[in-house]
């Protein structure tokens, strides 16, 4: 076992002195050390009841014949740190999530990890460090949130809160409507109710095999999610005892599950970044040009919140991960699991989906799945779309250029209603490096939305999108500005066009025209100069390979 390296042999007598301090029984040094990784904390609703999970997996790995060792995470609530400076820390925190568990594991030698997790950045980094120690480990996600009530209608966090902000500023609802949503649209524990980047990713988890059947979609409240994490804390010390490591269930047929997945839930245009990432430390290629091929063969049978009106719960009711995986049987790879049942053996054991949340392949929503990668002179290296969150008048757009070098001005002149039918918001200088931290645009988009302009204004960014962002947005714009992408060479009023079905999006600017004003040109001044950030914009990589962080 990797643990005897710090409690085996007469050399090791300091070590073991110290282990005996924690209070462990001598009968236990023989057992398999296991770290149970937990991203518990006050700050968010998605983790805020990861004691009592924790818990059951104490109990699953004793059962298991582990001796597990608690630890602790850091973590970012996207909610809370979005539309501020908060934001520009949460994509970062996804790198210093994997460091952590690294430095952890490897310092004190390891045998297995559980991985308890829950909301955006934190789920992709614990399964960067899973795939880059490749030690038997496995992923427990805490569950998705209930949905609130108001009078008789059901309430989620981006419909009734960001998207409420909109509606209010149109007239459409009142302050006590709007303060009914503030209290009721997070009812409690769990990550937001739709498929937002969290339940997305969750989800993904599963679909990859990298947790065990239902864990995606399993409420928060339930006991179902206790015993999961329970069969998760036994089921790690038979991965240790059989030498079963992410890199054999990391396979590339394991990310194209996730993506097709993805697609036929038109989830988070986020996993593409974190689908990336996660593949770049399990040493399998993944080209973003992968997400567009599977995307044109791949429909989309599932309409859940923020595209639809079906939410987290209603997925898990109607079949959960394997009814999606069931669905697109004969797309899907046989991969191994965390389980120790491959997948199609996973989708054999179906024997109930709803049909109306679950369509069929030859009855979906839409022919395509929900992501569309898109190329042209504006984003060379690519750029990202959820187009099942696009209407159909939006999928063609050409528009007038209204350009802002941060979210703040662009919120300025949103909430200012400075935008017009017929314009494109450009927000730019808000990548990896430009921001730093590639920013979620969701106060925008939101508040566009609910000012009914979602089908008469497109917007683009090198930043990227909450889950939660419907219409036509598009994200991830590579080169970044900040790199001298482009979009750094957008001015005021140029016309753009937007063509989801053929995959483009120009500028119409003659290249002679582009020419000149690249002579022009010089990147601005960093926005964060010192501590953490700083150090990150020098290393990070560009969206379209997952901004991942160069070795030095």
């Amino acid at each position: 076992m990797r643990s005897d390296r710090i409690k085996k042999g007469s050399e090791r007598v300091a070590h073991r002195a110290l282990l005996y301090a924690t209070g462990m029984p001598g009968g236990e040094m023989k057992k398999p050390f296991v770290g149970v990784a937990t991203s518990f904390t006050d700050l968010i609703p998605g983790h805020i009841g990861m004691r009592d999970l924790e818990r059951f997996i104490e109990k699953g790995v004793h059962t298991g014949g582990g001796y597990p060792m608690i630890f602790g995470l850091p973590g970012i609530c996207d909610g809370i740190a979005m539309g501020h400076r908060g934001m520009n820390y949460s994509l970062p925190s996804r790198e210093l999530i994997a460091d952590i568990i690294e430095s952890v594991a490897e310092a004190h030698a390891l045998d297995g990890l559980v991985l308890l997790t829950n909301c955006d950045k934190i789920t992709p980094g614990m399964l960067m460090a899973a795939a880059r120690l490749d030690i038997p480990s496995i992923v427990v996600t805490a569950g998705p949130m209930m949905t609130g009530r108001y009078r008789g209608r059901r309430l989620s966090f981006i419909r009734n809160t960001f998207e409420a902000m909109g509606r209010l500023r149109a007239g459409k609802i009142s302050k006590k409507e709007l303060a009914a949503c503030e209290l009721g649209a997070c009812p409690g524990v769990g990550s937001c109710q739709g498929l937002y980047t969290a339940n997305t990713m969750n989800s993904l988890t599963e679909a990859m095999g990298m947790s065990l059947p239902m864990c995606g979609t399993a409420p928060a409240v339930s006991s179902e999610k206790r015993r999961i994490a329970f069969e998760s804390g036994v089921r790690i010390v038979e991965l240790i005892t059989k030498n079963i490591t992410p890199r054999r269930i990391l396979t590339r047929g394991a990310f194209e599950n996730a993506i097709m997945a993805d697609l036929a839930l038109g989830g988070s245009t986020n996993t593409v970044l974190h689908l990336l990432a996660v593949a770049n430390e399990a040493g399998v290629k993944l080209p973003l040009e992968l997400f567009d091929t599977l995307s044109r063969r791949t429909p989309h049978i599932a309409s859940l919140e923020p595209v639809g009106d079906y939410y987290m719960e209603d997925l898990h009711w109607a079949g959960g991960i394997p009814a999606v995986m069931a669905r697109l049987k004969d797309r899907i790879r046989d991969n191994p699991t965390v389980s120790g049942l491959r997948m199609k053996e996973i989708i054999r054991g179906v024997d109930y989906i709803d049909g109306e949340v679950l369509r069929t392949v030859d009855r979906p929503y839409h022919k395509e799945g929900g992501i569309a990668v898109l190329k042209g002179n504006l984003a060379p290296l690519g750029a990202v779309v959820k187009q099942s969150g696009v209407s159909d008048g939006m999928m063609r757009f050409t528009g007038r250029a209204r350009v802002f070098d941060s979210e703040e001005g662009a919120m300025a002149a949103i909430t200012g209603n400075r935008i017009r039918s017929g314009d494109v918001v450009v927000i730019r200088y808000e990548g990896p490096r430009g921001g730093p931290g590639m920013r979620e645009m969701l106060a925008p988009t939101a508040i566009l939305t609910g000012m009914g302009l979602g089908d008469s204004v497109a917007l683009i960014t090198d930043g990227r999108f909450s889950g939660g962002t419907r219409g036509p947005c598009v994200g991830h714009i590579s080169p970044e500005a900040m790199e001298g992408g482009p979009i750094a060479l957008v001015r005021e009023g140029d016309s753009i066009e937007l063509d989801i079905p053929a995959r483009t999006l120009k500028l119409n600017v003659a290249e002679r025209e582009l020419k000149k004003r690249r002579t022009g040109w010089k990147p601005p001044k960093p926005k964060i100069t010192k501590g953490w950030l700083a150090r990150y914009a020098g290393v990070v990589t560009s969206a379209n390979t997952g901004a991942v962080v160069r070795a030095q």
